[in-house]
């Protein structure tokens, strides 16, 4: 697994014009290929009446599946410049569509790459991104008298916490960069008097 990828901040629309023709970028983050063709699907039922919805996207933290489509543009002309211009920008698991609105001026195979690879851009530059960061998965176990100061020297020693239940004892699940796991261990042991828990478990992203 890739240590970290970057990934739009948020979901958002661009939109710039080309001799006349509209141009609106959509972008936003998909976990899965199935999210991304559902962003697609939305956006082209929204923009129907546009002249094409020309998309990419790029999912998998080390860019496994990547996909564009040309939607009625001259071949390479749309979806591979937009893809293109993802990957330029170190993008991950997100997506693109580019609908345009027909201005009666063409543009020709290269201003037609110019402006579909540089609507993904400036949209890019206007919408931001963020940077996610693997993370290993942890429990805690600890008595219900530790758990209120464990639970607050956690968030203040800046510890993502994800969940705290209450059962017998509380469990807080954690998310540590793998690089910290053992100095946590001996962290926890020191603060707890040896009493807590500790169950490593499986890998995710999240916010570096």
């Amino acid at each position: 697994m890739q240590d970290e990828y970057r990934t739009v901040a948020r979901a958002g629309v661009h939109e710039t014009e080309v001799n006349r023709s509209r141009f609106l970028c959509a972008l936003a983050p998909a976990a899965t290929e199935q999210e991304a063709q559902d962003f697609i699907a939305t956006v082209r039922k929204e923009h129907a009446a546009a002249s094409h919805n020309c998309w990419a996207y790029v999912i998998g933290a080390d860019a496994s599946v990547q996909k564009a489509s040309d939607d009625g543009e001259p071949g390479g002309t749309a979806g591979v410049p937009m893809l293109q211009m993802l990957l330029r920008r170190d993008m991950r698991y997100v997506v693109a569509v580019v609908t345009r609105y027909y201005g009666g001026v063409k543009l020709g195979a290269g201003g037609l790459i110019r402006a579909y690879g540089g609507a993904v851009g400036e949209a890019l530059d206007t919408l931001g991104s963020r940077t996610r960061r693997r993370f290993r998965l942890a429990t805690v176990t600890v008595d219900h008298q530790r758990a209120g100061k464990l639970e607050n020297d956690l968030r203040t020693t800046g510890r993502e916490v994800r969940d705290v239940r209450y059962g017998e004892a509380v469990t807080i699940e954690l998310a540590l960069p793998d690089a910290d796991v053992d100095a946590f261990r001996a962290w926890l042991a020191d603060t707890t008097a040896g009493t807590a828990g500790f169950e490593p478990g499986g890998e995710a992203y999240g916010d570096a």
